[in-house]
């Protein structure tokens, strides 16, 4: 029944290359792997890393880059599922070749592995692909299960979904985020677990470190309360515009999570007061404006440091983005209700460092309260730093699990 799913969902993917992008992406880009496995000519030992989309790419990287420093000689294949995390990483230069990964057939396993002949594969969180994993244990190629998170509402813990939990015992060790997965593990036999949180915050604390400053943010920022509106959408836009048209104190950094010249001219519709787009922004006119527009990609986890609030997008719609890459600055970060999914958001909300918003009445007065109420706002910060701080070590204990030479 999986497989004759898989194949379903690849004659579904084949027609919607016809008239959607992103399929049509996905599908092209399906085809070019086997081109692109065959063109490598290289004996050196492959270790590959297997994430979905960016986001996951972002918790698997940490390890990647600990790999890469500690055995350059070892060839490094990053494979996605998604157009949307391999057209932004396609050039990554942590990895040695980067493509996408077939659709998850017993003949495509088959062949993948084949062709890229993995010493150790690295999936990340969600990516339980049954013909890989169960092709790979039969190989006798390691399979390891990283920043993994699992809900009894998951197929894996239902009496139909029995047949395709059993590629699960094929893993060989998972590093999850949290105790309630090792039980959940568990009830399904399975004891190779080990408890090690997330690599998000390791990677979060790594950009940090890494980040250099930007001369026009900090010249537009100047000694000004700072609002950075990470990743936002339209329903965001709709709460935190109207607020800062009426607080002419405060000064807006805002990165929308779609950069197109419609929503970008729509923005600008909204604003009455001076706003500059960063693309053609100067020393002297983003001086002179109010809210500062970043129309262009990879910014915003340097951007987060200016900020003595952040907000992060995506909570009103479809689900909110990276809140810790905001709160390892050690600032406040308000997002939406949908957030449920989200481990680390609950967790800050938990401790104070994350504050759920609801509506606009709601944003109005959380903001104001942290802007009007400096102990407010240093305690809500330093809670959120305090919470990054605490969880992060995640990367390492699962590199010296599962470096080269070691045994999990």
């Amino acid at each position: 029944m999986y497989s004759l799913a898989i194949y379903l969902y690849m004659l579904a993917a084949n027609i919607a290359s016809l008239f959607n992008k992103k399929a049509k992406l996905l599908m092209r880009g399906h085809r070019n792997t086997w081109r692109i496995l065959r063109s490598v000519n290289d004996e050196r030992e492959c270790y590959w890393f297997h994430a979905a989309s960016l986001g996951e790419f972002e918790q698997g990287r940490p390890l990647i880059e600990r790999l890469r420093k500690a055995h350059p000689e070892a060839r490094i294949l990053l494979t996605f599922f998604s157009p949307s995390g391999y057209e932004v990483r396609k050039n990554y230069d942590g990895a040695d070749t980067v493509c996408y990964l077939p659709f998850d057939t017993p003949a495509n396993a088959r062949k993948f592995i084949r062709l890229a002949r993995p010493k150790a594969a690295y999936f990340i969180k969600y990516e339980f692909w049954r013909n890989y994993i169960n092709t790979l244990h039969r190989r006798g190629i390691p399979v390891y299960s990283v920043s993994s998170i699992f809900r009894e509402n998951q197929i894996f813990f239902r009496p139909y979904g029995r047949g395709y939990a059993r590629c699960l015992r094929h893993v060989t060790h998972f590093f999850v985020q949290n105790e309630h997965s090792r039980e959940l593990l568990g009830r399904l036999g399975i004891k190779a677990v080990t408890v090690t949180g997330d690599t998000r915050f390791d990677r979060v604390l790594d950009i940090r470190e890494a980040a250099k400053p930007l001369p026009l943010v900090e010249r537009f920022a100047g000694l000004w309360p700072v609002l950075v509106a990470g990743s936002s959408w339209g329903p965001d836009e709709d709460l935190i515009i109207p607020y800062f048209n009426a607080r002419p104190g405060l000064k807006l950094v805002l990165a929308p999570h779609v950069v197109s010249e419609e929503h970008l001219a729509e923005i600008e519709r909204k604003l009455e007061r001076p706003s500059l787009r960063y693309s053609v922004a100067t020393t002297k006119s983003v001086a002179e404006a109010d809210c500062l527009i970043i129309d262009c990609y990879g910014l915003l986890s340097s951007i987060y440091r200016y900020a003595a609030v952040a907000y992060v997008g995506g909570g009103f719609g479809v689900g909110i983005h990276n809140v810790p890459e905001a709160a390892v600055y050690g600032v406040p970060v308000m997002i939406g209700p949908n957030n449920q999914k989200f481990r680390e958001a609950r967790d800050l909300i938990d401790c104070g460092g994350c504050l759920e918003i609801h509506g606009e009445e709601d944003f109005n007065q959380t903001l104001t309260h942290l802007l009007d109420d400096k102990q407010a706002l240093y305690a809500a910060g330093r809670a959120a730093g305090q919470y990054i701080s605490n969880n992060a070590g995640a990367a390492d204990a699962v590199w010296q699990a599962t470096k080269p030479g070691a045994t999990a």
